[in-house]
């Protein structure tokens, strides 16, 4: 039988596998270089001398500077991402509601606050809530929640809404012959699977609310990048403050990104959305119709 692997894709020949080795190698080279000239020219500049880099090793550019710049980061990355699952489960559901107001209503709000970039949001937001006096000296920290909240929440909405769209059309079938409401169908049956099926893209969407939070930097909220700044201000090092910084987002989008790959592999192996029942082996088989036949049932 063809897999549908097989017709999208050709597997390469020799001569293609030897072309993208080439290719590949090139572009690798290309990086090398790349990479060793930036290296020399921040040698060059001095950016490698011990006393740009001493200052992290005292407790002090830690205790003021980035250890609370990283809790701003992930204090704003929890709270986006709690508010974001709820935004996005009421209008993923919303979309997929059989009333049609409710479901164009949904629409136009995903659809709209997908289209707005982050940044636009969070400066528009940072000056309605400061010319408003809504959250007195919270200002900053509420823009960047919003925006995030309204982003990735639009996001995970349309993760639900295809997740429960890639059903098997039995499953909502199912549910209503045996006299569930559209509705209860829907949080009953299906949201659980989708939920379980989108999973592995939700928790990927971590990453992106972990590293759009820097972009809190331009609304003045005190975040890692913030911090970073603030500390090449104090310290004359700013690329070395950046290249630190740098190494801590990567470390976090790095545990994130393994997380949500184990979560993957996981649901993988257990099987997460509806489909055929698992078959016996033959030895499983033969088993079976022995009991069977031993208490005098049959097959």
């Amino acid at each position: 039988m063809m897999r549908s692997a097989d017709v999208l894709f050709d597997i390469p020949g020799p001569k293609a596998r030897r072309t993208q080795s080439i290719v590949g190698g090139i572009l690798t080279l290309a990086a090398a270089a790349l990479g060793a000239f930036v290296i020399w020219q921040f040698a060059k500049k001095g950016q490698f001398e011990g006393a740009k880099w001493s200052p992290f090793l005292t407790g002090e550019i830690w205790q003021y500077y980035i250890l609370p710049g990283l809790i701003g980061t992930l204090k704003a990355a929890v709270v986006s991402v709690a508010l974001a699952a709820v935004f996005g489960l009421v209008f993923g559901m919303g979309r997929l509601s059989d009333i049609a107001p409710v479901r164009w209503a949904s629409g136009v709000i995903v659809e709209l606050f997908r289209a707005v970039p982050v940044l636009v949001m969070m400066i528009f937001f940072f000056n309605v809530y400061l010319l408003s006096g809504m959250f007195p000296s919270q200002e900053a920290f509420a823009g960047v929640v919003t925006a995030l909240t309204l982003y990735n929440g639009s996001v995970v909405a349309e993760l639900v809404r295809s997740g429960v769209d890639n059903l098997p059309r039995g499953q909502r079938e199912a549910g209503l012959s045996i006299g569930l409401t559209g509705g209860q169908t829907l949080r009953s049956i299906m949201l659980p699977q989708a939920l379980t099926a989108m999973l592995p893209a939700i928790m990927s969407q971590l990453v992106v609310v972990l590293k759009d939070s820097a972009l809190g930097y331009a609304i003045t909220y005190e975040e890692l990048l913030n911090k970073a700044n603030q500390i090449g201000s104090y310290k004359g090092n700013l690329i070395p403050a950046f290249i630190v910084i740098a190494v801590i987002f990567i470390a976090m989008n790095f545990a994130l990104t393994t997380l949500a790959q184990r979560i993957e592999q996981r649901l993988r192996r257990r099987g997460h959305t509806a489909g055929l029942a698992p078959q016996p082996t033959a030895d499983e088989f033969e088993t079976g119709a022995i009991a069977d036949a031993e208490s005098g049932r049959t097959l």
